[in-house]
């Protein structure tokens, strides 16, 4: 079925009960989260950034915001216009220039390759990768997304008539947020941002993760990147690495470990 179709069969009675479903469990998971107090060990304005993929915006996040505030961190969900890595990257880098304390970045999949193109003078502290892509200077996005086949479930995209990259809406449940319920994946798809061609072909500058200190988490159960690319890229850059089985968008399905692993980069590298 095709986004426009898709969309077309939602009534307005049938998206309210999705999107109030939804809200139910984005409350649930948020209260379930520990509310520690807002009082922590992090130096002032501690910022956490975190940096949505392709089809995705910065909802994508909603449940580990409210889990890293209560910990004593600001966090931000940078906006960017999937239009080309260097436009992805200057969006960014404005909202860097929003902050005033020390940063760390998060990206996934299609981020990772956003952050760590960063380039200028930014209190960038570290990185964390979720599932994501990292290439090294002059490769491209496209290049190590296929270092090792991605999963059978993966759909195979081309770009229509734009120039636009649309990830089919049948592949959320079965390739992108295969661990999320029914609700969620549906949500997912109809929220989607189209990834324009120019993003996965222009070579990567020198990576940040040359210089800064960096943790991966590798999805075992990721249907779009291969586990196996991931490790390699993680390995390559000297991350520390966790490992879970989670799917391609665990930030969606099972925020828990995302949360662990940001905390542990900010505790090592924001704490006063």
């Amino acid at each position: 079925m095709n986004r426009r179709s898709f969309l077309g069969t939602l009534t307005a009675a049938s998206l309210t009960t999705v999107l109030d479903g939804s809200r139910a469990e984005l409350a649930q998971a948020q209260d379930a989260a520990p509310k520690q107090d807002a009082k922590s060990n992090f130096q002032e304005n501690a910022t956490v950034i975190l940096v949505h993929a392709a089809w995705a915006d910065g909802s994508c996040w909603s449940n580990t915001i409210l889990p890293l505030e209560r910990n004593g961190l600001k966090v931000v969900c940078a906006p960017i216009p999937l239009t080309s890595l260097t436009n992805d990257v200057t969006a960014l880098k404005q909202e860097l220039g929003r902050t005033s304390g020390p940063v760390i970045l998060v990206g996934h999949a299609y981020s990772g390759a956003v952050i760590a193109a960063v380039q200028g003078d930014y209190p960038i502290k570290a990185l964390v990768y979720i599932t994501a892509l990292a290439p090294d200077e002059g490769e491209t996005v496209a290049k190590i997304f296929y270092h090792e086949p991605p999963g059978p479930e993966a759909p195979k995209m081309v770009p229509d008539s734009n120039g636009l990259i649309w990830m089919p809406d049948d592949a959320f449940a079965r390739a992108l947020t295969a661990h999320a319920s029914a609700d969620q994946s549906r949500i997912a798809a109809a929220l989607q941002r189209p990834l324009s061609v120019p993003c996965i072909q222009e070579p990567a500058p020198t990576p940040l993760w040359k210089s800064k200190p960096t943790w991966f988490l590798i999805a075992e159960d990721d249907r779009m990147i291969s586990p196996k690319t991931q490790r390699f890229m993680a390995e390559r850059m000297g991350a520390k690495i966790r490992s879970h089985h989670l799917d391609h968008t665990p930030m969606v399905s099972e925020p828990a470990p995302v949360v662990d692993i940001i905390l542990e980069a900010a505790r090592e590298t924001l704490s006063v």
